[in-house]
């Protein structure tokens, strides 16, 4: 008896992993479509999140700051690579690259601000570094909040991992800028033209 149910439970077990592998797979985005966009932007987005963070890793003796920026270094290297992969695998080229008012909307800093990271006297550099990397993430919640209902199960996973992490981040970047006199006035990014689908 125990071995006819057993046989019965399997024989479900495998018949409903068929009817999974029959499910249509979502086609691959097109070049145009708000996953490609998504991804080639954060692509660059993430990019500049480790420039941003570099010089604090090299420079600053605070060990809260510095897990921060090790966690946000460690985390989106990670998250390149699978979106790289993800463009090679969709056929996919990385361009184009944000426009100067689509960056802006995307929280992205300066070359200049981003200099500046290295050459500030400490204690300014680290609220640089803060007040740059809340705006930069609030970019990423904002571009990432539009992809939440994406076709793409990877993309929309990845959007969903941007907002909690990053929300996390924000919350205490915040708290390591109150612990420093600072208080945080910078509105949210707004998302840029072309992050609106």
């Amino acid at each position: 008896m125990r071995r006819r149910a057993a046989a019965g439970l399997l024989a479900l077990l495998l018949g409903g992993g068929g009817l999974l592998l029959a499910q249509p797979r979502p086609a691959a985005p097109t070049t145009d479509s708000a996953e490609a966009q998504f991804v080639r932007h954060m692509i660059v987005h993430h990019e500049q999140a480790l420039g941003l963070s570099a010089p604090m890793l090299r420079r600053s003796g605070d060990r809260s700051l510095r897990s921060v920026a090790l966690d946000i270094t460690l985390g989106q290297e990670e998250q390149l690579r699978q979106m790289r992969a993800w463009l090679a695998g969709w056929g996919l080229s990385p361009r184009p690259r944000p426009t100067p008012a689509q960056a802006r909307g995307m929280g992205m800093a300066s070359v200049e601000d981003i200099e500046a990271l290295s050459s500030l006297p400490l204690p300014q550099a680290e609220v640089s570094f803060l007040r740059l990397m809340i705006r930069h993430h609030q970019g990423a919640v904002g571009m990432s909040e539009a992809l939440q209902g994406s076709l793409q199960p990877n993309v929309r996973r990845l959007a969903r991992q941007v907002m909690t992490t990053q929300k996390g981040e924000i919350a205490t970047m915040e708290g390591l800028l109150r612990a420093r006199g600072e208080v945080e006035k910078m509105a949210p990014a707004q998302a840029a033209p072309g992050h609106q689908h």
